[in-house]
C-alpha cells in the first residue's frame, strides 16, 4: 500500500490527536466506502445538500473511470474524495458552463467528498483535495477543466471549492429538479483577475442568476454585518 500522505488528526469526540494517512482506493475498498457514505448521510440533517453516489457510480469510478483517495486512522476509513471521468451526454456539466462539444472530453468531475462527523473541523476535505489533485496527472487522459456541483446554502462545501480556486459559473436545476451551483476550475488559467465585485445574500438565487447571466462568476464569501454573503465579480479577459 503506497501512502500518499501522513499526518495527525483530531478525533473531536475523544479530543485526541491520532496519526492518519491517505491512499488510493480500489474495487476491494467498495464495501467500506459505502459504509462511510451511509454513516455520513445519516449524520446530515439536510439530505438534499449532499448527492450520495450509488453502487453503480462507485463501480464506474473504481473501474478506471476516475480515482478515489481515502483517509485512514488506525486502519479505519474516516473519509474519502472522488474524481469522475463523466460520460458525454445531455447532462454533462460542460454544457452548463458553455463549453463546446470538442472540449467536453477535457472535463473531469470532483465528485462526492465525505468525512465522518467525529473528524470534521480538521480541514480534511481540503487535504484530500490537495492529495487527489496531485494524483490527477497520473491518469492516462489529460484534463483541463475540473467541474462539480454544490447545493446553495452548503457553506462548508462552497468554502472547500473556493479554497481550490474554483468559481461558480452557473446555477441550474440538476438531479431531477434540485438547484445546484456548477463550479469550475480551468487548469490552464491559473492567474485570473477580477473586477466589479459585488456581494449577494446566500438565499437571493434570483439576483445570483441575474449576475451569472451578465458575465459575473461567484468567487468566494464576504462577511457583511457578521453574515456570509457570496461575492461575485467579472473575470478580466
Amino acid at each position: 500500500m503506497k501512502l500518499l500522505y501522513e499526518g495527525t488528526i483530531t478525533n473531536q469526540v475523544l479530543h485526541k490527536k491520532l496519526p492518519f494517512s491517505m491512499k488510493r482506493l480500489y474495487l476491494e475498498d467498495l464495501p467500506t466506502i459505502e459504509q462511510v457514505q451511509a454513516k455520513v448521510m445519516e449524520s446530515i440533517t439536510e439530505k438534499n445538500s449532499l448527492q450520495a453516489l450509488t453502487t453503480e457510480e462507485f463501480l464506474f469510478i473504481l473501474n478506471e473511470r476516475g480515482l478515489m483517495v481515502g483517509a485512514y486512522v488506525e486502519g479505519e476509513l474516516i473519509g474519502f474524495r472522488a474524481l469522475l471521468i463523466p460520460d458525454i451526454n445531455e447532462e454533462h456539466l460542460g454544457w452548463d458552463i458553455g463549453l463546446p462539444l470538442e472540449e467536453l472530453d477535457k472535463v473531469i468531475y470532483q465528485e462526492i467528498s465525505v468525512v465522518l462527523p467525529e473528524y470534521r473541523g480538521n480541514r480534511l476535505q481540503q487535504k484530500l483535495a490537495e492529495v487527489i489533485m496531485k494524483e490527477l496527472p497520473k491518469l492516462e487522459v489529460k484534463f483541463r477543466y475540473i467541474c462539480c456541483t454544490v447545493a446553495p446554502m452548503n457553506i462548508p462545501s462552497l468554502k472547500d471549492k473556493f479554497t481550490q480556486s474554483m468559481y461558480i459559473a452557473a446555477l441550474k436545476e440538476k438531479y431531477e429538479g434540485l438547484k445546484r451551483y456548477i463550479l469550475v476550475k480551468d487548469l490552464e488559467k491559473t492567474d485570473v483577475h477580477y473586477r466589479e465585485h459585488v456581494t449577494v445574500k446566500l438565499d437571493d438565487l434570483k439576483k445570483q442568476k441575474q449576475l451569472l447571466s451578465e458575465g459575473y462568476v461567484g468567487i468566494g464569501f464576504q462577511l457583511v454585518h457578521g453574515f456570509h454573503e457570496l461575492q461575485f465579480a467579472k473575470p478580466v479577459l
